[in-house]
């Protein structure tokens, strides 16, 4: 069992997935990471988050950044939203993730901030242990 889930939109997002790698490994802490669009690989995504063990989860995702939505929607599992500057600045990307409605709640960290997103799920983790 993991601790984290990253999960990424796209292929191109892993430098910012690398950011939050480097911190969840200086401090121990377990991930998987896979590469699955909400758009492109739907049932994959749904299967992958009903059978994840992992007690958080990061979604990094850019601009329609339907992915932490989407998560969220499917666990009630703390979801981290990282916005992706891929259009616009990323501002498209931020306000899709902060935008979600009730019920499916999804934290959000600054555009590209992949660190942050480890370093909350860090904290929610200690508070759980």
């Amino acid at each position: 069992m993991v601790d984290v889930a990253i999960i990424l939109g796209s292929a191109s997002d892993r430098a910012i997935a690398d950011k939050a790698v480097d911190v969840l490994t200086k401090n121990g802490v377990s991930y998987d990471l896979q590469v699955l669009s909400a758009h492109r690989n739907p049932e994959e995504l749904d299967a992958y988050v009903k059978k994840s063990e992992a007690k958080v989860f990061i979604a990094i995702a850019g601009l329609s950044a339907a992915l932490p939505g989407v998560v969220a929607s499917k666990t009630n599992k703390p979801v981290i939203g990282v916005p992706v500057s891929a259009k616009l600045g990323g501002l498209d990307a931020l306000l899709s993730i902060v935008q979600m409605p009730r019920g499916v709640p999804v934290a959000c960290v600054g555009i590209d901030n992949g660190e942050n997103a480890a370093h909350l799920a860090i904290r929610i983790l200690e508070v759980n242990a």
